[in-house]
């Protein structure tokens, strides 16, 4: 392995530092190169090519972008006896204590990002030519993403949807509950299903929709903070409701009240966002079913028996 990437990345160095690191899907391990330091995620699933991909296109999307910090992604490499590596830029982080606030500001812009551009370009049809210097971040008018991207190591339905009821109900929770029920055949999540379907659109029924482009997995441990600022980084990103972030951001703490405040005072909350909220952890309890097993059926059950009372 240590051979393969030395040739890819074109270095005669490549020598394993003291920083690793590594979640419940991927190792990873700092090393020096010719080149500076760099971090490698290591993964020998059979599909660590697609999710790598889907991450590097995330990482490519938000540094795009110049609102939050992320990792600089380098290059996927496609190990010869199966399995990938993801090499991007070593930062030294640590935990975010300092800088809650500067990331629920950074985060606010990245999701005002596509919608500030697609005024931009309104304004530019009203008058005659285009304005001057163009962005290299596309302008995107529907929800989905050009890869497919993986929340956990399940990849996304990322094709794309004009409408975002349409795009939520059908390539997240009915993909997840269609795993649920091929993995465990559960009466009650079927039944739930069918009448919370009819519920969805209600709870949209005053909010404008503008595509943002997402993280896509923040919860804490996708969050942290360098000497500059804060860091996010294991994206899996696509373009869809700001609104969707802030769903697994509050299942499992990391996030003080600063972040929110600061967060909120650019994209305040809409009416009705905490029931919107909760149809939004909805998606992240399926996917902790479908990756770890029957602990978290009782939470989905929960929240879809709140939602279509």
């Amino acid at each position: 392995m240590e051979a393969k990437i030395k040739k890819e990345l074109g270095t005669s160095l490549l020598k394993a530092t003291g920083h690793s690191g590594g979640g419940c899907i991927s190792e990873g391990q700092s090393y020096d190169t010719d080149h500076g330091r760099v971090f490698v995620k290591i993964n020998l699933k059979s599909q660590a090519k697609l999710m790598f991909d889907g991450e590097m296109a995330s990482l490519d999307a938000i540094l795009k972008t110049e609102t939050v910090k992320v990792p600089k992604p380098m290059k996927v490499i496609e190990l010869d006896k199966g399995g990938a590596v993801f090499v991007m830029e070593h930062l030294d982080m640590r935990g975010l204590t300092k800088y809650s606030k500067q990331l629920g500001e950074h985060l606010a812009d990245l999701h005002l990002h596509n919608k500030r551009q697609l005024d931009k370009q309104d304004k530019e049809q009203q008058t005659v030519g285009k304005g001057a210097g163009q962005s290299e971040v596309p302008v995107i008018e529907n929800f989905g993403f050009h890869v497919p991207t993986c929340c956990g190591y399940l990849p996304q339905e990322n094709d794309w949807q004009e409408d975002w009821v349409t795009f939520y109900s059908r390539q997240r929770l009915q993909h997840q509950l269609n795993m649920v029920e091929s993995s465990y055949g559960d009466r009650e999540a079927r039944e739930l299903w069918a009448q919370l379907q009819l519920k969805i659109p209600q709870l949209f029924a005053d909010v404008e929709v503008v595509p943002a482009l997402l993280h896509g997995d923040l919860w804490g441990g996708n969050v942290s903070e360098c000497t500059e600022g804060p860091v996010i980084f294991d994206p899996a990103s696509f373009y869809g409701h700001s609104e969707y972030e802030l769903g697994i951001a509050g299942m499992f703490g990391g996030f003080n009240s600063s972040f929110y405040s600061a967060y909120h005072d650019k994209i305040p909350k809409a009416p009705g966002f905490a029931k919107r909220n909760q149809l939004y952890q909805l998606f992240h309890y399926l996917n902790h079913w479908n990756h770890f097993g029957g602990g978290y059926r009782g939470s989905s059950l929960r929240i879809m028996k709140d939602l279509v009372k």
